[in-house]
This record gives C-alpha cells, sequence and structure tokens, in this order.
C-alpha cells in the first residue's frame, strides 16, 4: 500500500471518529480533533506496522473510547 493509501485511509478514519465524538459524548469539533490528536490511539494510528488505520471505524472508537474512560489521554 503506498503512503498516499495510508495517509487517505487515516484521514477518513479520524474524520469519523470527530464525527462520532461529536454524535455521542457531545464534543465540539475542536474538542474532538483535539482528544484524537492527543491519544495515544492516534499515535497507534500514525504507527504503519501497527495497521491500526485499516481496521473498521468502530474498532477503533472502542479502543479511543477505552482510553478516554481510563482518562490515559494525552
Amino acid at each position: 500500500m503506498s503512503k498516499a493509501e495510508v495517509t487517505f485511509m487515516t484521514e477518513e478514519l479520524v474524520k469519523e471518529l470527530v464525527l462520532r465524538l461529536m454524535d455521542e459524548r457531545g464534543m465540539t469539533m475542536k474538542q474532538a480533533l483535539d482528544t484524537i490528536y492527543n491519544s495515544e490511539t492516534y499515535t497507534k494510528l500514525l504507527d504503519e506496522r501497527i495497521g491500526l488505520y485499516s481496521q473498521s471505524t468502530s474498532y477503533v472508537y472502542s479502543i479511543l473510547e477505552t482510553e478516554i474512560l481510563t482518562g490515559k489521554i494525552g
């Protein structure tokens, strides 16, 4: 998979995560983006070796949600 494809998939996943945080947690767009970009989940999402970018939005959201609930956001 090319770098451009990985980047595109990552950006699409972030977009879906933002929308879900806004819908399910009542966050503003800025809060949702801050939450994602300051998370360990996002760090893992950027690591191509892990391949998290190729997983479903629901799966990645569940990881992010656990991180939020345990207070382990950046």
